[in-house]
């Protein structure tokens, strides 16, 4: 008997049938991961958008609040890499919920710290399930979306976690001059838990795990799955569940199957492109609402900053996401960059006039320039590889990309001390430049376009 198609470890009897309309139980695992990444993304830009609060209740300068900042993005790296490759191994369900526990109790435990050490120790933990949670959601979502809808639930994940951001910014604004800073640490933690209670009887486990490991309870449970999504009884044989002698076994997720021939190449260049982007992204993120309170804007209108820059990435993504099989992957990303190089020193010319509407006018441009390439490098990323390394692969990239927010987030207050509000913006453009370089090699491995990729990976992936 031939080896399983590399694309995919199920049978062509057991596979989820994905040319058919989105059934309700799909909609109810699509749902609930959008429901998961709003609380990963009101969660992770919490501090930012609380962060001239603390910094005033805790009497400190601007420049003590980048531990803490840090602490929280060093969580996502370390999750996002380590807890992305036990999604692979101890499966979608079960690592979704330990990340959800992890931020949620996390989070909750921030609003009752008395000391900057408690919040940074709270933030690492929390970090770690905020990171582990994204690569998860994504190959999860993904794979119970039909194939035609696979790339716009892919988008819908991936705003999931602005769109939290932006509510948590709004929220900032509305209720901190009245409840204080610890009211949304309070509404980051208990919402969340609330939803873990839904995720365990309702979210159903992959089937590509399933389906990897040959068992009748698997076997039983992928037979209750495609039912609900066919809304007829299905019937899978013992020899299409069972690997025979002659199959070659599924592909484990490696970190070394990211480098293999055809594939080697388009990691480094989109390792390169994340770390770098995600550097400038989190100095802008982090450090937005403090910088423009710093250039004179009113504190009650700061967190409005974070509000602005998350709307309009939502708003850029919508039609990007819509265009983005049809455009050329290079050449978007080295308008994008463009685009974000130009904004970042625009910035720098007039923050200093205070014309605020010229300011939040580029702010916003800054979540289609800064922000938006991350949306055309993940739909890159789930594109490109097959499903069995899926969450170890979004998870390593989105690793170095957190890896890059780290610095970003670091480096932020003291280019902030040294160099001023304007020299902060103009240095915001240097690793928007160094990520362009990097679009080179994504280019050279892929042809511009991440169809490309599928045969290489495909190649490799029958190998293992």
């Amino acid at each position: 008997m031939s080896a399983a198609p590399p694309n995919s470890s199920l049978d062509e009897s057991i596979r989820l049938p994905i040319d058919t309309k989105i059934s309700p139980f799909q909609w109810r695992v699509i749902i609930l991961c959008f429901l998961i990444a709003l609380f990963d993304g009101f969660d992770t830009q919490a501090l930012a958008f609380t962060g001239p609060a603390i910094i005033e209740a805790f009497g400190l300068e601007a420049k003590a609040l980048a531990p803490v900042l840090t602490a929280g993005i060093i969580g996502m790296t370390v999750g996002a890499m380590l807890l992305g490759m036990l999604g692979d191994k101890l499966g979608r369900h079960k690592t979704l919920m330990l990340c959800m526990a992890l931020f949620a109790s996390s989070t909750l435990l921030t609003a009752f710290a008395t000391h900057l050490n408690h919040i940074f120790i709270l933030r690492v933990i929390a970090g770690l399930g905020m990171g582990g949670a994204t690569p998860v959601l994504l190959s999860l979502a993904s794979e119970y979306a039909p194939k035609r809808h696979k790339g716009l639930v892919t988008t819908g994940i991936l705003l999931a976690l602005p769109a939290g951001a932006m509510l948590g910014g709004l929220l900032a604004a509305k209720i901190l001059p009245v409840w204080g800073w610890q009211s949304i640490y309070i509404l980051g933690g208990v919402l969340p838990l609330l939803l873990l209670v839904a995720v365990y009887f309702a979210l159903p486990e992959s089937l590509e795990y399933l389906s990897q490991r040959h068992t009748a309870r698997n076997q039983q449970q992928i037979k209750r799955i495609l039912g609900k999504i066919t809304g007829k009884p299905v019937q899978i044989s013992a020899s299409s569940f069972a690997q025979t002698d002659d199959q070659q076994p599924i592909a484990t997720a490696k970190l070394s199957t990211l480098f293999q021939p055809g594939l080697a190449r388009t990691t480094v260049g989109v390792w390169g492109t994340y770390f770098f982007n995600w550097i400038a992204w989190f100095m802008l993120l982090s450090w937005l609402p403090t910088i423009l309170k710093q250039a004179g804007l009113s504190p009650a209108d700061a967190p409005y900053a974070s509000v602005t820059v998350n709307a309009a990435f939502i708003v850029f993504a919508i039609p990007l996401a819509y265009y983005l099989p049809k455009l050329n992957i290079s050449k978007i990303l080295y308008f994008m960059f463009a685009c974000g190089i130009a904004i970042a020193i625009a910035l720098g010319l007039v923050i200093h006039n205070q014309q605020w509407g010229v300011v939040f006018a580029l702010i916003a441009l800054a979540g289609f320039g800064i922000g938006g390439q991350q949306l055309v490098l993940n739909y890159l990323v789930v594109a490109s590889y097959p499903a069995q390394v899926r969450a170890t692969a979004t998870g390593w990239a989105i690793g170095m990309g957190r890896f890059g927010a780290i610095i970003g987030s670091a480096i932020g207050g003291s280019i902030l001390a040294q160099s001023g509000v304007n020299g902060y913006f103009f240095a915001l453009a240097v690793p928007l430049a160094l990520a362009w370089v990097c679009v080179l090699l994504i280019r050279k491995s892929s042809d511009s376009s991440a169809q490309a990729l599928q045969q290489p990976v495909a190649q490799t992936a029958a190998k293992h």
